[in-house]
């Protein structure tokens, strides 16, 4: 096994916990294109130790990604099905102690279970596959074993492999089924809310998951109120706020796929106080202003604004936007529920972005409720990337 040294003082992070070994943190460049004379083929097992020569750990080498070593928190050389099985397994048993009885959830995510580049969400009997780094991509048929052997009762696995942080990896586009059968729908139950969602051909990896224990949180304060859900893809909110006694919850989505499926879901869960509206959120929040629409709660959950630095102002502009228009939508004593799935927008920086403006709207906010992502996508305190959703709750005072 070749062994990468780190610059000087460039450990600390990697032995506190952090997964990440960049490029420019080695003693020396390495080459970009892989050859056998190199002795660092691309995904191969490395051993990474500090500049003063003592061993912190194995990972995955990549010649050309920033990320040069993905690590995987272990000195052990052999990285097989039954390393996958045993990461599983422990993966498995958190989720069980924290969400038990769900039938839909994330199994493993990523750094946080100590596997870096690697996403499994599970729906019922079927899982889906993302993998992210090539050090994963290459090893999916062991990755795949391993999953059976976790979760024997799995009927098929698909992947969604067509991210474009692959092309950072130098991975083809892929989606598809791997092994055994998936329906064209996928039935499970969310909250008491039942679901069909589609695991090939729907976003992400089908459905949602990180929301699931803020969808609820809505759900118990909406009876008799007027909810509007921004953002609402194939229900989400919306569905909650009606299954919790909304006179009228309605769901906004850009995406006409996305609107089909909420109504059939609303139709599925016999809510006909839910109803749901394609458009553009901006947009419509204006025409509802310029109508004179009030709400008693509004719900802001936006796709990630900013992928990298470079995208922040823009980030931080929309979430103002957003929050503005939907303040002059609510009445005294409604709800602001601010979301934000941006990891590079830190939650004070959101708080900010919203006090701003309130402040210039001359409209006082409390913030009643804090929430996160759900326990089945857990936060590796060594790593800040792997907390990025943020979901605060704000009431508007007379």
């Amino acid at each position: 096994m070749h062994t990468l040294r780190l610059r000087p003082k460039e450990h600390y992070r990697i032995a506190e916990g952090h997964l990440w070994v960049f490029r420019d943190e080695l003693v020396q460049p390495l080459p970009k294109i892989s050859t056998e004379a190199s002795g660092l083929p691309v995904d191969d097992l490395v051993a990474v130790e500090s500049n003063d020569g003592k061993p912190l750990g194995v990972g995955f080498y990549h010649p050309t990604s920033k990320i040069a070593v993905r690590m995987l928190g272990t000195d052990t050389t052999t990285i097989d099905a039954n390393f996958f099985a045993e990461r599983f397994a422990s993966a498995l048993a958190l989720r069980q102690r924290m969400m038990p009885h769900e039938e839909a959830y994330r199994l493993v995510f990523g750094e946080a279970d100590l596997l870096s580049g690697l996403i499994i969400d599970i729906y019922g009997s079927v899982a889906v596959l993302q993998m992210l780094a090539a050090g994963m991509d290459r090893r999916r048929d062991m990755i795949v074993e391993a999953l059976l052997q976790t979760l024997p009762h799995l009927t098929g696995v698909v992947e969604r492999n067509s991210m474009k942080v692959r092309e950072k990896e130098g991975l083809e586009m892929r989606d598809g089924i791997v092994w055994g059968t998936v329906p064209d729908r996928v039935r499970f139950t969310e909250n008491g809310i039942l679901l069909e969602v589609d695991l090939i051909g729907g976003q992400k990896t089908g459905y949602f998951l990180d929301q699931k224990t803020n969808r609820a949180f809505i759900g118990k304060l909406s009876a008799g109120k007027r909810v509007l859900d921004c953002f609402c893809n194939v229900g989400g909110f919306a569905l909650n706020a009606a299954a919790g006694g909304a006179t009228l919850a309605v769901g906004v989505d850009s995406s006409a796929v996305a609107i089909q499926a909420a109504e059939h879901h609303a139709l599925l869960n016999e809510l006909p106080n839910c109803r749901f509206e394609q458009a553009n959120v901006f947009d419509l929040l204006r025409q509802y202003v310029d109508e004179g629409q009030t709400w008693d709660i509004v719900i802001l959950d936006p796709p990630s604004f900013a992928k990298s630095r470079q995208a922040l102002s823009g980030a931080r502009a929309g979430y103002a936007e957003l929050n503005r228009t939907a303040l002059k939508l609510l009445r005294s004593g409604g709800l602001l529920v601010s979301a934000s799935c941006t990891q590079l927008v830190p939650e004070h920086d959101l708080m900010d972005i919203i006090y701003t403006e309130a402040a210039r709207l001359r409209r006082r906010l409390r913030l009643v409720h804090r929430g996160e992502q759900a326990a089945d996508h857990p936060v590796l305190l060594a790593m800040p990337e792997t907390q990025y959703l943020k979901f605060l709750v704000f009431d508007v005072l007379a």
